[in-house]
């Protein structure tokens, strides 16, 4: 590439200079794709829809690179705990999460007595995903979908489900697909919910007959504590300790994977002090996390509720700062 550059300088500098007088659209041509039309074909057959209707979604339909660049480089492997740290844990994410918890504190105690989710950690995600609804995302859904499900191979096959459910939803909430506005993978409104999990999980909680997590609060935060509810969460069970060895443990000994896995015995085995409360819980497992935080190495058990917030989004980086978050929220409204 530097090469290249050195020999035809000239040359690059006329095309930059073209780019800025006369900027080439990125119009992809989906509807001249065959893989496309053969996707039209599937959900006009299979789900009802209007073939003119999807090919003009389509001939709309913009490709972004921006959108491969981001994929291509996911946080969990450019950034370290230390630097969640200094995005999540701040003071103005705190103020912010307070006042939203107090607007809408009916809501929550609603939600945590139907749910039995934590409040902090519903509070925690909201401002974590968008800010609790400040940054929703800039792109287009439809763009973003597109450009996922037919020009980046390494996961196709997922996001053309993603669009296929996508159409499915705007059809359901009577919203111009081409309107619907999020991130880059998709994911929308304030708890960031991709189209999949918006039709299977978000609820409408404030009886208006519709569901509304692009801009109705009181629905978002019941449709994050319906999602933790499903995918395991316990009441009032463990989130995360930290974890505390009569000696040494080696690095391989963390990190091994999310869901818990060693059980009470296994970890006493280890070296592993628990705290009698913990042995409360029936078959109680845990998974042993290191990170490397601003004060140094920090080794944690992750439980359960910790496994449930990584099915929210599958990181360990993610789940940490949620529930530190969640932590200092609480702390400040105390």
């Amino acid at each position: 590439m530097g090469v290249r550059m050195t020999q035809h300088i000239g040359l690059m500098v006329l095309l930059a200079a073209l780019f800025v007088a006369q900027p080439i659209p990125l119009k992809a041509d989906y509807t001249d794709r065959p893989e496309v039309l053969a996707f039209i074909s599937e959900l006009t057959d299979a789900d009802g829809f209007d073939r003119a209707e999807l090919l003009g979604a389509f001939e709309e339909a913009t490709y972004k690179q921006s959108i491969i660049d981001a994929i291509s480089r996911p946080a969990e492997r450019v950034m370290t705990w230390s630097t969640y740290q200094d995005i999540f844990l701040t003071k103005a994410r705190v103020e912010q999460g307070k006042a939203f918890e107090q607007q809408y504190r009916d809501s929550f105690d609603r939600a945590e007595a139907k749910w039995g989710v934590d409040r902090w950690i519903i509070l925690a995600i909201l401002g974590v995903e968008t800010s609790y609804g400040r940054i929703k995302g800039r792109y287009r859904v439809i763009d973003a979908l597109s450009t996922l499900a037919f020009d980046y191979p390494p996961r196709s096959g997922f996001f053309r489900k993603e669009l296929r459910e996508l159409f499915l939803l705007a059809r359901e909430q009577q919203k111009p697909v081409a309107g619907l506005v999020g991130s880059y993978a998709g994911a929308m409104g304030y708890g960031q919910f991709i189209p999949s999990s918006y039709r299977a999980y978000a609820v409408d909680f404030n009886d208006d007959a519709f569901i509304d997590i692009w801009n109705e609060p009181v629905d978002a935060i019941a449709s994050i504590a319906n999602y933790l509810a499903v995918h395991g969460w316990q009441k009032n069970g463990p989130i995360l300790v930290p974890m505390t060895s009569k000696a040494a443990l080696p690095i391989d000994f963390f990190n091994q994977q999310l869901k818990p896995a060693l059980s009470a015995e296994k970890l006493t085995e280890a070296g592993i002090a628990l705290n009698e409360s913990l042995l409360d819980w029936p078959a109680l497992k845990a998974a042993p996390l290191r990170y490397e935080g601003k004060a140094g190495v920090e080794t944690w058990l992750g439980f359960q509720n910790f496994y449930s917030i990584t099915r929210y989004n599958r990181s360990r980086l993610y789940a940490m700062a949620v529930f530190q978050l969640s932590q200092r929220l609480k702390a400040a409204a105390s």
